[in-house]
């Protein structure tokens, strides 16, 4: 299976992020420095049927951007399960387990963090009267997401990180962000771009690390940059890796409550044996809390939980690993034939937690922000409530 990026969009404003859209990792938001400028960057996609080039497009226009002051509906900070939702959901493989019990290792137990500017919020506040609108802002609005930071601003990216991690704080929540910079990005394909160079990125890492602050974290490193990097030559990869391997360390010595976690792409992807390789390689045991899976794509909890443990069982490393998995549009599984551009049919899947009652599955995450194209029936990372209120209904 080939990896795919996403592409995200950058809005300026006080507390202004950006949301992404784009096959595999299409569709997140990127938090923005206290100004009023418009910046565009692509995110990932999501992977073809077959390796490892993309047909989508990235973003080449930013959606309309969301306001500087939105007025927000719910509040900032969303709790693991919501209205609607089990407090205490039954595990993916259906054991019924409570939420509280079999909690990942890591992750801790506190709340996901909701940054309150975001494309659906906008939709929501500007169409109060449409007959969707309640749907939508219970179903995905007042949900916790993850922030794409995927432009190579070093001038203001501690600024834009600092600017998501002391709401989270002034919440009590736990945010989630995602570092998207990696030169080479996404082999040239849709989701193309990234920092000149490895040197620019080792820098703008650091740069990422500074906002992190002393609360806790959570950092999806590098969408693709393991699972897709075999188009690289050999001497890049080992190069990209070391990279990542510093990265990870940069992060955690800046946010000693920080934890982050490298590429293992999904369960229609790679093998467990071969993404455990390209993770040992590229330091995820030595360096990382572990892996994420499934980052805009659709496969189901179980399917990827299985893949995820069997991933950490081969890799090997400190007993504290764990994984995260996005779930965001995984409801309904994935669409036959390895389609992954906007396919119909999908659904909302497991509600964000951290609070997951499965073995070594530190939380349930919405990385891919539900809603977002992936960039075939509009421009990648565009909005659309017809698409949210698919996924709503399932």
């Amino acid at each position: 299976m080939v990896a795919a990026a996403s592409c995200v969009a950058l809005v300026g404003g006080l507390t202004g992020l950006l949301t992404a859209g784009g096959g595999e990792h299409g569709g997140e938001r990127v938090a923005t420095a206290p100004a009023p400028s418009l910046a565009v960057a692509p995110e990932p996609s999501s992977p073809a049927a077959t390796p490892p080039s993309r047909a989508a497009s990235p973003r080449t226009t930013a959606p309309a951007p969301s306001r500087a002051a939105p007025v927000s509906r719910t509040p900032a900070a969303g709790p693991s399960a919501l209205p609607g939702a089990p407090t205490s959901p039954a595990g993916p493989d259906g054991d019924g387990k409570s939420a509280a019990s079999g909690t990942g290792a890591g992750a801790g137990a506190g709340r996901l963090f909701r940054f309150p500017d975001s494309q659906v919020a906008d939709w929501v506040d500007d169409h109060p009267a449409d007959p969707r609108a309640d749907a939508i802002e219970d179903g995905i609005a007042r949900r916790p997401a993850a922030v794409w930071f995927a432009d190579h601003s070093p001038g203001t990216i501690t600024a834009r990180v600092t600017a998501v991690t002391r709401a989270a704080a002034r919440a009590d929540a736990v945010p989630v962000l995602v570092a998207y910079d990696v030169p080479g990005r996404d082999c040239g394909g849709a989701s193309q771009g990234g920092a000149p160079d490895l040197a620019a990125y080792d820098d703008w890492i650091t740069r990422f690390a500074r906002g992190l602050g002393d609360g806790e974290n959570i950092v999806i490193l590098e969408p693709d940059a393991i699972a897709q990097s075999d188009c690289l030559p050999a001497a890049d990869r080992a190069a990209r890796f070391a990279s990542l391997e510093r990265a990870a360390r940069v992060l955690k010595a800046a946010g000693p409550r920080t934890r982050v976690y490298f590429d293992a792409g999904h369960s229609g992807w790679l093998e467990p044996d071969r993404a455990a390789a390209l993770l040992r390689q590229a330091g995820a045991a030595r360096a990382g809390d572990g892996i994420f899976t499934n980052v805009s794509h659709f496969h189901r909890t179980a399917d990827e939980t299985a893949y995820a443990r069997a991933v950490l069982d081969a890799l090997g490393g400190p007993p504290g690993l764990g994984a995260v998995v996005d779930t965001s549009r995984n409801g309904n599984g994935a669409p036959p034939g390895g389609a992954w551009c906007d396919p119909a049919g999908r659904a909302l899947g497991t509600p964000p937690t951290l609070r997951t009652g499965q073995t070594r599955i530190d939380a349930y995450l919405w990385v891919k922000l539900p809603g977002e194209s992936d960039g075939c029936t509009a421009a990648p990372g565009t909005f659309s409530p017809e698409a949210a209120y698919a996924l709503v209904r399932g």
